[in-house]
């Protein structure tokens, strides 16, 4: 398939933005670099270990930022009302802390995803994850979905931003159009699954993920990653971040505390 996605996400920010000169830029996203040593030599350092669980509560943290820390994981990915907790748990450590944002759905108005993002930015997010506006992508409302991703960009002031498209309710247009309409908001990453919806990541869809977003974005997998064969089988695709609970298992390093998100 052949998409010139640049053009795509042009054409979409020219229709989509206020002809303003007072509109602040796009912002910029540093290339991924293309993979060329084995998927597994760094594995460990593409991970956002991820705590999403309702009921995770300071107890489950902590041991969750301990395991972090103890294999050199990417990030802790939790809910933002524990962004505070686990930036002070991680103190020092090198490890960084990913909000969700407007999770697991993604149809909270821009304003209040905005307000959520900045929020998570003052308690010390290095990074943030926001579901898109599934039914307005549905609809073909792009004003809509391309609205509420800049404004989670915008509060989330130069801070990586990583998009979740929840691909198990999209057809492969609307996954197209996902892609480009994130790469147009200034978005860092496109991502395929909360976890929490009926299906999850899948080799295909990192692929089609990677041919419409080139090297430009990166491309996290999340959603029933829980083996290493999986990690694996994610990167060659194209993955160049793993989102999952089962973090410790994955790397080898013995059975992990967690279930699922």
């Amino acid at each position: 398939m052949h998409l010139d996605v640049e053009a795509l996400a042009a054409e979409l920010a020219r229709h989509l933005r206020p002809a303003s000169p007072d509109a602040p830029p796009l912002a910029s996203v540093e290339p991924a670099p293309l993979r060329t040593e084995s998927p597994r030599s760094d594995l460990r350092l593409l991970i956002d270990h991820t705590l999403l669980a309702p009921d995770a509560g300071h107890e489950r943290l902590a041991a969750h930022c301990d395991e972090a820390m103890e294999h050199g994981f990417w990030s802790v990915c939790v809910a933002s009302t524990n962004v505070a907790f686990v930036r002070a748990r991680l103190a020092g450590s090198g490890v960084r802390v990913c909000s969700v944002v407007g999770f697991p759905h993604g149809n909270g108005s821009p304003a209040a995803k905005a307000a959520e993002a900045a929020q998570a930015v003052r308690d010390g997010a290095d990074e943030l994850d926001t579901v898109i506006q599934i039914g307005a992508l549905k609809d073909g409302d792009h004003a809509k979905v391309y609205d509420d991703l800049r404004a989670v960009v915008d509060a989330a002031q130069g801070r990586i931003v990583k998009v979740i498209l929840e691909t198990a309710l999209l057809d492969e247009r609307e996954k197209i159009i996902g892609c480009a309409l994130s790469k147009a908001a200034g978005a860092g990453f496109v991502k395929t699954s909360t976890g929490f919806a009926a299906g999850g990541a899948t080799t295909e869809d990192i692929a089609l993920f990677r041919s419409v977003v080139g090297t430009a974005l990166g491309v996290k997998a999340s959603g029933g990653i829980r083996d290493a064969a999986t990690a694996d089988a994610m990167i060659a695709a194209g993955a160049s971040r793993i989102g999952c609970s089962e973090s410790v298992a994955i790397i080898g390093a013995g059975a992990a505390a967690g279930t699922g998100y």
